[in-house]
C-alpha cells in the first residue's frame, strides 16, 4: 500500500498550500481520493501515470475537494483514454460534470461511470479481487463521506524447505499458496497448513475528510493501518469547530487512540496557522504515532 499526498490544506489554494487530494495504490489498484484545484499538476509532479487511475472518490461537494475534477477528466480525453473510469460521489456531481462538458461542447473518450452516494449509514461501494471500499458517514456542513479501503489478503507463504523435503512437484506450488492441500506421489494427503504460513496482514486505510468530532466512526475503523483525519484547527480555537463543522488535532488524536490505529496522519490545515508542527504536538498528547500530511509526502506499507 502506498499513499501519496497531493494536497492537504483547506479552502483557498496558495503557491505552497494545495487543497485536498491523495493517490492510493493498494494491491496495484490506483485510486484518487478527492480532487481539489491543481490536482492534475500535482499528479504530474509525482509522476503518476494518469491511465492507471481506475476509481475516483469524492468526499463532498465543497470546491476545495472537487474543483480540479473537470480539468482532470478533460485531460484524460486529450490523452485518448479508453478505459472506463468510476467516480463515487454525493448526489449532484454527475449533473455538474455533465453540464460542464455540455456547455463546452466536450465529451469523454472513455466510459464515465458515476456511483451516487446518499446513504447516512456505512455501505460497501467497491468489492473486487484486490480490495474493498466502504463509506464512512461523516458530519459536515453538507453531505459528506470518508472512505475505508481494505486490501484483500495475498497468497499464503510457501514453506519451501518442507515442500522440497516432501518431494512435491513444483507444478503444485501455485495451488498450494492459494490454500489448496496436495497429494504426494505416494498418495499421502498433506494439509495446506503444513506447507504454508499465513500471509502478512492486509493493510487498510481510513480517509476521514471534513467532519466534526464524531466518535461513532470508531468501531468501523478500529485497527486500521493508516488513518487520515482532518484537523483544521488547534484546541485553542475549538469553538470554531461547531460553526464550521471541522475538528481539532487533539480530537483527531482521540479518534486514533480510541480506534487503536497504527498511524495517524493530520491534514486540512487552516491557513491561519504558520507553524504546522503544533498540530503534531497537540495530537501526540493523546496518540503518539502521528505525522502531518505534506504535499508530495509518501506513506508506504509493504
Amino acid at each position: 500500500m502506498q499513499l501519496t499526498i497531493l494536497g492537504c490544506h483547506s479552502a483557498t489554494p496558495k503557491a505552497n498550500a494545495h487543497p485536498t487530494a491523495q493517490v492510493l495504490d493498494m494491491n496495484g489498484e490506483l485510486m484518487l481520493i478527492d480532487c481539489g484545484e491543481g490536482t492534475q499538476v500535482r499528479l504530474r509532479k509525482q509522476k503518476v501515470k494518469f491511465s492507471r487511475i481506475s476509481h475516483i472518490f469524492i468526499s463532498h461537494l465543497h470546491g476545495d475537494h472537487y474543483f480540479g475534477l473537470i480539468g482532470l477528466l478533460s485531460t484524460f480525453s486529450l490523452l485518448s483514454r479508453t478505459a472506463e473510469l468510476h467516480i463515487y460521489a454525493p448526489q449532484g456531481l454527475e449533473e455538474i460534470v455533465k453540464l460542464q462538458l455540455k456547455m463546452s461542447h466536450a465529451f469523454t473518450s472513455y466510459p464515465l461511470i458515476f456511483h451516487q452516494l446518499d446513504s447516512y449509514k456505512p455501505e460497501l461501494i467497491l468489492d473486487n479481487d484486490k480490495l474493498t471500499v466502504e463509506t464512512i458517514p461523516l458530519k459536515h456542513r453538507v453531505y459528506t463521506n470518508g472512505f475505508l479501503f481494505k486490501a484483500k489478503p495475498g497468497d499464503r507463504k510457501l514453506l519451501i524447505d518442507k515442500v522440497q523435503n516432501l518431494d512435491i512437484d513444483k507444478v503444485y506450488y501455485t495451488s498450494i499458496v492459494k490454500g489448496k492441500d496436495v497429494v504426494t506421489k505416494t498418495g499421502r494427503l498433506i494439509k495446506n497448513e503444513e506447507l504454508t504460513e499465513d500471509p502478512k496482514p492486509a493493510p487498510s486505510y481510513a480517509f476521514c475528510s471534513d467532519t466534526v468530532f464524531k466518535p461513532d466512526i470508531v468501531p468501523q475503523i478500529t485497527g486500521t493501518t493508516l488513518l487520515y483525519h482532518e484537523s483544521t484547527f488547534l484546541e485553542d480555537q475549538e469553538d470554531l469547530c461547531d460553526k464550521t463543522k471541522h475538528s481539532t488535532a487533539k480530537q483527531a488524536g482521540i479518534i486514533a487512540q480510541k480506534a487503536n490505529v497504527q498511524k495517524l496522519i493530520l491534514g486540512h490545515f487552516s491557513a491561519r496557522y504558520k507553524n504546522l508542527s503544533l498540530f503534531e504536538e497537540e495530537a501526540k498528547v493523546v496518540f503518539s504515532n502521528v505525522e502531518n500530511a505534506e504535499t508530495g509526502k509518501i506513506f508506504r506499507y509493504e
